[in-house]
């Protein structure tokens, strides 16, 4: 979870209200957002998103962090490739790598549609899973869940490639709410993860005028904060998704 919050850092400038309004509701609408993530009230770092313009129906986002406290850091890049269909966004290639205090790691996911397969290497272990229904990885689906709500759906239910595994993912929405953060009020959508276990708990705010940009997202075990993730700044470019062409 902390990767889909993180995964969920340079100053931008805030976006205009021209480009809210003609961009921002659409969840493949270029831009970058920076992130300030904490541990309870102590600065761990900074966490960075970009989605650029695509080539055709194909796009990639990318997320990069830089995190310390006292004498452990750690470093991420994370790159997931899909495309746009008739039927939402597709997962192709999804490569994660992790540097820092003790031991580096990496994982690559390669989504093979045609063959139903999803072949994984986590941590140099190699597995095959089925690639069955709609499946996302752990970036991409950011923006497949961003455009269900823009779209008014009802059911935010998620099947994820992560660590090797087919994790299940479901979000309730828990009401509208006003988040000030840093001097900025930002009109927001509380959601909640469903959970079996009481133990943990994570919430997010996302933004209906910024195409439900992730504002806040906090992760809480056993009652205590261990996550804070905050906004610092975002731009949405002034170049609106192209209508969906023709896959080859």
């Amino acid at each position: 979870m902390r990767k889909f919050l993180l995964s969920l850092a340079l100053p931008l400038l805030s976006a205009s209200a021209l480009s809210i309004s003609a961009y921002a509701q659409n969840s493949l609408s270029p831009f970058e957002a920076d992130y300030k993530v904490l541990y309870g009230d102590i600065g761990l770092g900074k966490a960075h998103f970009s989605l650029p313009a695509p080539e055709g129906n194909y796009y990639q986002y990318n997320f990069t962090s830089e995190l310390s406290l006292l004498f452990l850091s750690d470093e991420r890049s994370i790159k997931s490739k899909f495309r746009r269909t008739d039927h939402g966004l597709e997962p192709m290639v999804f490569i994660h790598q992790r540097t820092g205090t003790g031991s580096d790691f990496s994982e690559q996911v390669a989504f093979l549609k045609d063959k139903s397969i999803v072949r994984s290497n986590y941590k140099g272990e190699h597995v095959e899973l089925p690639f069955e229904n709609k499946l996302y990885d752990t970036m991409m689906v950011q923006l497949q869940f961003r455009q269900d709500l823009i779209d008014g759906k009802e059911a935010l239910e998620y099947h994820m490639v992560k660590d090797n595994e087919i994790d299940d993912y479901s979000f309730k929405r828990m009401g509208e709410e006003v988040l000030n953060i840093d001097g900025t009020e930002y009109r927001t959508l509380r959601l909640e993860v469903i959970r079996d276990s009481k133990k943990r708990k994570t919430v997010v705010w996302m933004a209906p005028d910024l195409a439900y940009l992730p504002v806040r997202m906090t992760h809480f075990e056993k009652g205590d904060k261990q996550l804070d993730v905050q906004l610092t700044g975002y731009r949405f470019t002034d170049t609106a998704p192209a209508p969906l062409a023709a896959n080859p």
